[in-house]
């Protein structure tokens, strides 16, 4: 990728990750963990420090699945 001087260079949006459990975004500062569904492993599940913390039930959206 090359960029011209007086040209703005083009920087894709990334979607910031959503909490399973709550529907928040999980922020970089949040303390979040991300893992595969231990039944499927087809879905990313991502859990924030508040529903990790009290053990807020999650469910994959593929299989069903439901986790503490």
């Amino acid at each position: 990728m090359s960029v011209e001087l007086g040209k703005p260079a083009i920087v894709e949006a990334s979607t910031p990750p959503i909490c399973t459990s709550c529907k928040r975004i999980v922020g970089p500062s949040d303390k979040g963990v991300s893992f595969l569904c231990p039944n499927c492993g087809a879905i990313l599940i991502w859990r924030c420090r508040f529903c990790r913390k009290n053990v807020i039930p999650y469910r994959c959206p593929n299989c069903g699945f439901e986790g503490p």
